[in-house]
């Protein structure tokens, strides 16, 4: 590893994370300017989730949810309702990190293009920022799918226009309220927006 590193190599996804102290050695061996990418996928790493999140050089967490299931012994349905309350709590664990949105795992069936759809809107929902593919054929579906729709889009920039309007005050838009938590979210569409612009 650490001659991969004197090569350039950026850092590394670490699997079944379990404790932070095993994650000190990679991040000695890829160096200081190396990052960890753990992988959470068993039991044991989510309960020490939080000192997984804060050890050094951890860029952000990921959800290894398929050996997440054969370790605890759970069957998951296709929309993997299950999981939903683990997703959450690595969500939470990252935001007390101050982590980016943690990466939700595969959709192992790479030709199953609206299953993929479906998995990677059920994580931007649920406060992922993004999505492990096993295949280069899933990378435009799961950018796509991350980002806001145009619906979303056109929402966001009207709350802002709204909100700029009001000078700082609670204003009312179609209807409903808007105050500074609805605002924050309609900037971070718009920054999510803006980075798939880039990225397209």
């Amino acid at each position: 590893m650490a001659q991969l590193a004197s090569q350039g190599l950026g850092g590394v996804v670490f699997p079944k994370a379990e404790n932070a102290a095993d994650l000190v050695p990679m991040a000695e061996a890829v160096g200081r300017g190396g990052i960890l990418i753990p992988l959470i996928e068993s039991g044991k790493g989510l309960d020490t989730v939080d000192a997984i999140a804060g050890a050094p050089q951890v860029l952000r967490l990921a959800f290894g949810h398929l050996d997440f299931q054969v370790d605890l012994g759970l069957s998951c349905d296709p929309d993997e309702l299950e999981l939903a309350s683990v997703r959450l709590m690595l969500v939470m664990a990252s935001r007390r990190a101050d982590l980016p949105m943690p990466i939700d795992g595969v959709t192992a069936d790479w030709k199953d293009v609206a299953r993929l759809e479906k998995d990677a809107h059920r994580a931007r929902r649920g406060g992922f920022g993004g999505k492990l593919c096993i295949h280069p054929s899933q990378v435009a579906i799961v950018q796509k799918a991350m980002g806001p729709t145009p619906d979303e889009v056109a929402w966001a920039k009207r709350v802002v226009e709204a909100a700029e309007a009001a000078a700082g005050g609670v204003v009312s838009l179609d209807g409903r309220m808007v105050d500074m938590p609805v605002v924050l979210h309609a900037q971070r569409l718009l920054a999510l927006d803006a980075q798939g612009q880039r990225r397209g």
